[in-house]
């Protein structure tokens, strides 16, 4: 017997950002597979007696191994329950969606993908700008500040991140800014570029800061904190 999965984006972390699909299949899920960025209330929509298992992973923090997870989510479907796999955001993004899928195709476990509210735009949402502009911001680009060593990936496209006319959102970027920004720097963007930091988008917790990459570089090179957080830079700063 073969169950089913559904893997939900959960949004940033408020849980009045769930969609209606979102919020059905927790309600009907007989397990709960989430990550660290989706529990607390949102957990709240899930049926009563169903199991809620967390498989979430921070930096800094000791975190299950990803083929763990995958290996998990595997045997929980393969008893027969409907499963949601619950992620924070939009699971497509940054979300480590590509290695489950792959291990649910290799079990022959059928599945769905809900999308959610990504943070990116949350945050954009949060800090009242647009991500893009009429005439100075036409393309938005998503890029991870680390690898799976927690290190700045070696293949960033540099000169388009350093495109100051582009809207740009750094994910778990905190720890390695600093050194991007000097990379970004000698490839031309000016240290005075708009920047915001936004942590614990949407949560009580939240804190939306206003600055420039140079003195946000800085800063985090200082103390960077253990707040979840996004880094925004470019024109939509300007706002």
């Amino acid at each position: 017997m073969t169950g089913f999965v559904s893997f939900v984006g959960s949004g940033p972390g408020d849980p009045e950002l769930l969609t209606l699909k979102a919020v059905d299949r927790l309600k009907r899920a007989d397990a709960v597979l989430f990550d660290d960025l989706s529990s607390g209330p949102i957990l709240g929509h899930a049926r009563q007696g169903a199991d809620l298992v967390g498989v979430g992973k921070r930096a800094g923090r000791p975190s299950p191994k990803q083929d763990h997870v995958s290996r998990l989510l595997v045997d929980y479907a393969l008893t027969g329950q409907r499963i949601v796999r619950l992620k924070s955001g939009d699971s497509g993004i940054f979300g480590r969606l590509e290695e489950e899928l792959t291990a649910l195709k290799a079990a022959g476990i059928p599945y769905e993908i809900i999308p959610g509210v990504p943070s990116a735009v949350a945050a954009a949402a949060a800090a009242g700008i647009p991500l893009t502009r009429r005439l100075t911001a036409r393309r938005v680009q998503f890029v991870t500040g680390h690898d799976v060593s927690g290190a700045l990936p070696e293949d960033l496209n540099l000169d388009a991140l350093a495109d100051p006319m582009a809207s740009t959102v750094i994910f778990m970027g905190k720890g390695t800014f600093p050194r991007l920004f000097a990379m970004l720097e000698a490839r031309g963007l000016p240290a005075s570029t708009p920047a915001i930091l936004a942590e614990e988008v949407s949560g009580p917790g939240q804190t939306i800061t206003r600055t420039t990459v140079g003195a946000l570089a800085e800063q985090l090179a200082a103390e960077k904190g253990t707040k979840a957080a996004l880094i925004l830079y470019g024109s939509l700063a300007e706002v």
